[in-house]
């Protein structure tokens, strides 16, 4: 029998799955490994979605997704971002961002093409450029810079065979967050180069510091950029899959015309609850954008007294801190936390070579639990030979 096809025999499995699996069979444990909300979807939206069943709404959509809810996304952009997408032809519903950075990956890079990607990043994005048969040219980020790629390195990774680059803020695994000029900057490079930025924008609404900026809506950037983004994280729908790409007309056309052949659409459930988030769900989000906010002061303040250096994460609901203090790699740092507290992270190598020395925090969880987790984390770390509580 011939073998597996060498773009995805040449990934590895991800990094992060094999803590779940271990944790799956442990009891008393506490996790901040989780990348998704601990808030229930909020009510009107899961009834928009029951309503939706009793009245039989099971159907398939346009490919497009609900003409209803592509409207609703246009003006959402157009009011936060002061963006102008046309819901007919430039806004298209996926089953998820996986799907949209999947489907705007498979769109416009051909086999050969380089698509720059920025590290510590989200375990798909370089896995996916392998998938759709590109290059991923990795540029590494640091602490010292916010996490911000140094601009000279991204202007020294270009080629004639860059295709795009792939960019998210705020990011995960870092809760890094962009400000306007470096991204005008960042734009500026991708029309030097004739390439397409990728923007990844999920946690666009969970931005503590500052504002968030909207790639697109900065000056010549719409006609280059591919924006993704969805329900998951700002208003709790992990579940649902529901998200959606806003780029030019003739990028949205070659996406749509993948996702017909793969998905067809979006289920018309979700898309109802879609509907309902953003016509009644704006106080639910500040609701929980407040409470991640005070998670977030709570857990870098936890590292930081527990010997371990954490900077303010501006955005997304993740804590990067350095356990390079204790002498442990990220992953043994992670298996010690884990067997002996009981406590799981996520070793930063997951993410990239350049995160080796982190473990990534997901403060997507209630304060009382958090304030466990971090007693023991500083456990931990007084334990270890050579840390300030070692005696």
């Amino acid at each position: 029998m011939r073998g597996i096809a060498s773009n995805v025999a040449s990934v590895s499995a991800s990094g992060i799955r094999r803590f779940f699996d271990i944790v799956a069979d442990m009891k008393d444990v506490i996790s901040l490994g989780v990348c998704e909300p601990d808030f229930v979807t909020p009510w009107r939206l899961r009834e928009a979605c029951v309503f939706s069943l009793e009245r039989g709404r099971t159907n398939y959509t346009s490919n497009w997704g609900l003409l209803s809810l592509r409207k609703l996304i246009s003006g959402h952009l157009k009011s936060l971002y002061g963006v102008d997408y046309q819901p007919e032809d430039q806004i298209l519903v996926t089953v998820g961002v996986s799907e949209a950075l999947d489907l705007a990956l498979r769109a416009v890079v051909d086999p050969g093409d380089e698509v720059i990607v920025f590290e510590p990043c989200y375990v798909s994005y370089a896995p996916c450029v392998t998938f759709a048969g590109g290059t991923p040219v990795r540029i590494p980020t640091f602490a010292e810079d916010g996490f911000l790629p140094r601009l000279d390195d991204v202007r020294a990774a270009l080629t004639p065979r860059t295709k795009a680059i792939l960019l998210s803020y705020p990011n995960n695994p870092t809760g890094a967050t962009a400000g306007r000029e470096f991204l005008k900057e960042l734009v500026e490079i991708a029309r030097d180069a004739d390439c397409y930025v990728i923007s990844d924008e999920i946690y666009d609404r969970l931005t503590y510091v500052g504002t968030h900026t909207c790639v697109s809506s900065l000056e010549g950037a719409a006609e280059r950029t591919i924006l993704l983004n969805g329900f998951s994280k700002a208003y709790a729908m992990t579940g649902w899959r529901i998200g959606y790409a806003a780029a030019p007309p003739d990028v949205a056309e070659a996406m749509m015309k993948i996702h017909q052949y793969v998905a067809l659409c979006a289920p018309i459930t979700a898309q109802e609850a879609a509907v309902e988030a953003l016509n009644a769900g704006e106080q639910s989000v500040r609701e929980m954008k407040t409470e991640y906010n005070r998670r977030r002061r709570l857990i870098v303040k936890r590292f930081n007294e527990a010997g371990l250096k954490c900077g303010d994460p501006g955005g997304a609901f993740y804590a990067f801190p350095s356990v390079k203090e204790t002498g442990l790699t990220s992953e043994e740092f992670a298996e010690r936390l884990l067997y002996e507290k009981k406590v799981v992270v996520v070793p930063g190598g997951a993410f990239g070579e350049c995160g080796e020395g982190y473990v990534r925090a997901a403060y997507a969880t209630s304060l009382d639990r958090i304030e466990e987790a971090m007693a023991r984390v500083a456990e931990l770390v007084a334990s270890l030979p050579g840390t300030a509580g070692d005696t």
